[in-house]
């Protein structure tokens, strides 16, 4: 393999991302540590590595079917346009799609049978699915401003409360209330990342939440939801499931304040996508915060 063609993989892997998994996993590890005592580190690294093909399979799913259907076409800046670009062909990428969920599905099957944890089959499978028909047919919920709901509910509650149930041995209400907020930081950083590409979403049929609020309603919705982000913190310190420490988040604040006077300042909301670390920077910081609420909670 040559290093062209390891970058073109890099570039369709959009690996900045990648914190975005990382942060709910060790968020559930951290609860279950402090609630039980178990450490489990082969579980923790096995529902890891888990979790990053699934990540990697949605993204390569997303270039692969949005390519089938023209949505990254043309003036599109939406994913990673190795397709377009011709660094991957798209017989190669559906192939790579397939070689990951064969692996995905084998770590599945320890966790599901070796650990004896078979209720956890189901989120599981719906995590599976659900990456898949992100943007493939014939569901596609993607395509009908589902996309922040489903990723929301993948990467926060199935995350946080899946890598609790797998190290602790048993399922519990904490991590699902604690995975509130980190479901709706990742869904925000799929909204954001919609912006850019609202025009060109439309016209190829992709009714994205963002394209269905219109430019006024799709930057209320970007207020909305940095206020539940910390609404949902405060909440979760109020109710004694954090430390005061997960206030640290509160830091992120100047940098949602200066993407919101970037957002109102632009007209052309393609150039958005030059700012989307702000939104990512906000996960990382509010996401470090939960982990330090957790584990210096009395």
């Amino acid at each position: 393999m040559t290093g062209d063609t390891l970058k073109a993989w890099a570039q369709a892997s959009r690996l900045p991302f990648f914190v975005a998994t990382f942060i709910p996993l060790i968020i559930g590890w951290s609860m279950a540590v402090k609630t039980t005592g178990a450490v489990r580190p082969g579980r923790f690294l096995l529902v890891l590595l888990g979790s990053l093909i699934v990540h990697l399979i949605t993204n390569l799913a997303n270039d692969y079917f949005d390519h089938l259907v023209g949505t990254d076409a043309g003036e599109s800046i939406g994913g990673s346009r190795v397709i377009q670009e011709g660094k991957i062909s798209p017989r190669v990428m559906l192939k790579v799609i397939i070689g990951l969920y064969a692996i995905a599905f084998f770590i599945a099957y320890i966790i599901v049978f070796h650990f004896r944890l078979h209720l956890l089959a189901i989120p599981i499978l719906f995590s599976a699915f659900s990456s898949y028909f992100y943007v493939a047919p014939p569901i596609r919920y993607g395509y009908h401003g589902l996309g922040e709901l489903f990723v929301g509910i993948n990467m926060g509650p199935i995350m946080v409360a899946g890598t609790y149930w797998v190290v602790a041995g048993t399922p519990a209400l904490e991590p699902l209330l604690v995975s509130i907020p980190v479901g709706i930081m990742v869904a925000s950083i799929l909204y954001y990342q919609s912006l850019p590409d609202m025009r060109t979403d439309e016209a190829s049929g992709k009714m994205t939440l963002a394209v269905r609020l219109g430019r006024k309603g799709a930057f209320r919705g970007l207020i909305i939801f940095f206020i539940l982000i910390y609404a949902s913190i405060l909440s979760l310190i109020l109710m004694g499931l954090l430390s005061p420490w997960a206030l640290a988040s509160i830091i992120s604040v100047l940098l949602v304040v200066k993407l919101m006077r970037i957002v109102l300042r632009t007209d052309n909301w393609v150039l958005l996508d030059l700012h989307g670390k702000y939104v990512r920077m906000v996960y990382f910081i509010s996401g470090l915060s939960i982990i330090a609420g957790i584990v210096l909670r009395d």
